[in-house]
């Protein structure tokens, strides 16, 4: 056969099919090569999808000798989150003589005058803040406070009331307190009032909101407590049980609902009380140093609960308990003062949580007033009460 019949027969369609095939099979390969490439350098500019709580401000953790800051990462919710525990907020200042100066601040809960007259939807609460100056050798405490106070508004309400401001705590390197009328928790940034979460009362299933009362730090994670007795009415009728539920909140905020009817029962039992007498709570602390809960009551009555007699059971103990509240410990701290009763207290920090500063509430026939004083754990006064003013001051906190 001639070399042009055997051109023509061959199938060149084919031929040329398969080479263009071979072509795009090589362009495809090198652009999906090109393209992982590209994608692989794009990912790794990009950081890590991560949520981060933690304060990019630098605190001192006073817990640490070395004055370092810490911040601690754990799961929440599946997120990974840092957790900022330094604590104060500012460094202190180390001054001659060995002394130690801290930063303070405390805020009021002025009850039905918190409402702003001149405006119909705005409540207010006064942050104070001040310098507490310690003295380690001679254990001596002077406080002294800023001339102005500081004004947080809300707008904000339950039942016409709001900003009733019942302690303040440092959680995860910011500024937290809660008001016992809304039951919000509100993060608290140079003069603003931020709303953070809202706590309901009792196991959480009510549409009343909590009456917050204390606020303290355990493992990370911040724990709201109120009252620790029954709801009763004004003559002493029990009505419910929700102030003997705390809540926790994690950094993220979210809420879990705990029954503490018995720990709370503990703790009245150790002070010798039985229904239908009853103890108060305000202020309530975790200590991690000690791996003990530290509780300063504001009531403690044996009688049955009296809406006006209340205002005459003031406390002058100190209840100290392991976690599980099978062990609680009783000491007094100074005499009684009948119409004064603890309303707040932190440790001093860097005191190995030996020494408490504290603030005591009086209201007496429609007079407020609040006090502060500093004692140690074991019962000795350092600064007997000093008057502070004529409001009733139910937060305090090192900032």
């Amino acid at each position: 056969m001639s070399d042009w019949r055997k051109a023509v027969r061959t199938p060149i369609s084919y031929t040329v099919t398969n080479n263009t095939l071979r072509l795009q099979s090589q362009f495809v390969t090198v652009v999906s090569v090109a393209g992982v490439v590209v994608l692989f350098i794009l990912y790794s500019l990009v950081p890590k999808s991560r949520v981060t709580y933690s304060d990019t401000r630098q605190y001192v953790n006073l817990d640490d000798d070395h004055g370092h800051e810490h911040v601690h990462q754990h799961r929440d919710c599946g997120l990974k989150v840092s957790y900022n525990d330094t604590y104060p907020l500012s460094k202190p200042e180390y001054l001659a003589n060995e002394k130690i100066r801290y930063r303070i601040a405390i805020t009021t809960d002025l009850d039905t005058d918190s409402h702003i007259d001149s405006h119909q939807n705005l409540w207010i609460s006064y942050l104070l803040k001040g310098y507490l100056i310690y003295y380690p050798n001679e254990e001596v405490v002077e406080i002294k406070w800023d001339k102005k106070s500081i004004s947080l508004r809300s707008s904000l309400a339950s039942e016409g009331r709001s900003m009733e401001l019942s302690e303040l705590i440092v959680f995860n390197g910011k500024l937290y307190s809660c008001d016992d009328r809304t039951g919000i928790v509100y993060h608290i940034r140079d003069d603003i009032a931020i709303p953070w979460v809202i706590l309901n009362d009792g196991d959480g299933n009510t549409a009343h909101s909590f009456k917050c009362e204390w606020l303290s730090v355990k493992d990370q994670t911040l724990y709201v407590g109120g009252l620790g007795k029954e709801w009763t009415s004004t003559s002493g009728e029990i009505l419910n049980y929700n102030p003997q539920w705390i809540k926790t909140i994690s950094v993220t905020g979210q809420v879990h609902h705990h029954n503490w009817r018995q720990h709370y029962l503990s703790l009245m039992s150790s002070c010798g009380i039985k229904y239908p007498g009853y103890v108060i709570h305000e202020s309530a602390f975790w200590s991690h140093v000690h791996q003990k809960w530290f509780f300063l009551p504001r009531r403690v009555s044996s009688t049955k609960y009296n809406e006006k007699e209340d205002e005459r059971k003031g406390s002058n103990i100190m209840l100290i308990s392991n976690n599980d509240f099978t062990d609680v410990q009783i000491k007094t701290i100074g005499g009684v003062l009948p119409t004064h009763g603890f309303s707040s207290f932190k440790f001093i920090p860097n005191t190995k949580d030996r020494v408490i500063v504290a603030l005591k509430s009086e209201e007496d026939n429609g007079l407020v007033r609040t006090y502060i004083m500093v004692f140690t754990i074991e019962g000795k006064i350092l600064l007997t009460e000093q008057l502070i003013g004529n409001y009733k001051y139910e937060g305090l906190e090192f900032i």
